[in-house]
């Protein structure tokens, strides 16, 4: 891939795109409504796999477990939308070192997956978990680096100082891979800018309860989380919207974004500028309004 086109790749995609989803659907309550918000956006992203991410808690879920539980949720999400889509499972453990894919359904649907693309017209891959399966991916073919575009929810904003962030710290190994392979790179950070894309109770109730199986679905498993958690509750975070939502950002309408050198995860989370980092594109600041207004709109039509 050329500079020149490698730049071009960090811009935002113009005109219809395929897209392959990566997430731990079942972690939270945000990526349900980030993995029908993308396949509600049938317009411009057209989904042609969706991969489930491992996930752990300690004494809670082993990383193994939380695929699994991913991987049920993103089919009872498709039968809800009323599509049929190829959903893979993946890797079941994290990696153990820089240098060692994890092999799995979902990493051996991306490596051949990616065969038909090309820079000129690339995969997109919306990952919102932890990367092991897009890192293994990389490692096993230098197709990935060359004809997809890697769009990530995850790691904490540069003002912060500090990026101790669930799905970066859940494989620091992939997080590396991922954000030193040259692959064209787009990081949305969690606090200091997804952190801004909150839905209160109130909203929820307004405008999807009522409307539709999918609309319900999405608003009850946040009002039931905002219940059980014994404390008060003003709003909750749909983090993983965001990602969908940069692949929708025509003309910076949901969003601003900067092209700069990336900055990488030390051992203690911080962030490092490290020789001859690639660039890629930053985000920065969302427009809550306009694109949460999108996203309730393609909930509930």
């Amino acid at each position: 891939m050329t500079k020149e086109q490698r730049r071009k790749n960090l811009e935002v995609p113009t005109g219809p795109i395929d897209v392959v989803i990566d997430t731990d659907a079942c972690n939270e309550v945000d990526d349900q409504f980030a993995i029908s918000y993308l396949l509600k956006s049938r317009e411009k992203l057209n989904t042609v796999a969706l991969y489930a991410a491992p996930y752990s808690w300690p004494g809670k879920a082993t990383t193994q477990e939380g695929m699994e539980a991913s991987y049920q949720e993103i089919l009872k999400l498709l039968k809800l939308a009323g599509e049929e889509k190829p959903a893979f499972r993946g890797s079941d453990r994290y990696l153990p070192d820089k240098d060692t894919p994890v092999t799995s359904e979902a990493v051996r649907d991306l490596c051949e997956r990616v065969e038909s693309y090309s820079p000129e017209k690339p995969l997109y891959i919306l990952a919102i978990g932890a990367l092991t399966n897009i890192a293994s991916a990389l490692l096993l073919s230098d197709k990935v680096k060359e004809n997809a575009v890697v769009v990530w929810l995850g790691g904490h904003g540069h003002d912060l100082g500090w990026t101790d962030e669930f799905n970066m710290r859940q494989d620091l190994a992939a997080t590396r891979i991922v954000m030193t392979s040259g692959v064209p790179f787009v990081q949305i950070p969690c606090e200091c800018v997804a952190s801004t894309f909150g839905i209160s109770a109130p909203e929820l109730k307004e405008y999807l309860v009522g409307k539709n199986p999918l609309a319900d679905y999405l608003a009850n498993n946040i009002l039931t989380a905002q219940k059980n958690a014994g404390e008060a509750k003003w709003s909750r975070i749909l983090w993983d919207v965001v990602a969908v939502g940069w692949l929708l950002n025509d003309n910076s309408r949901f969003m601003l974004s900067r092209v700069m050198p990336t900055y990488t995860p030390t051992d203690d989370f911080k962030y490092e500028l490290i020789d001859g980092a690639p660039e890629s594109s930053y985000v920065f600041w969302v427009n809550r309004t306009a694109l949460m207004t999108d996203l309730v709109r393609k909930l509930t039509e």
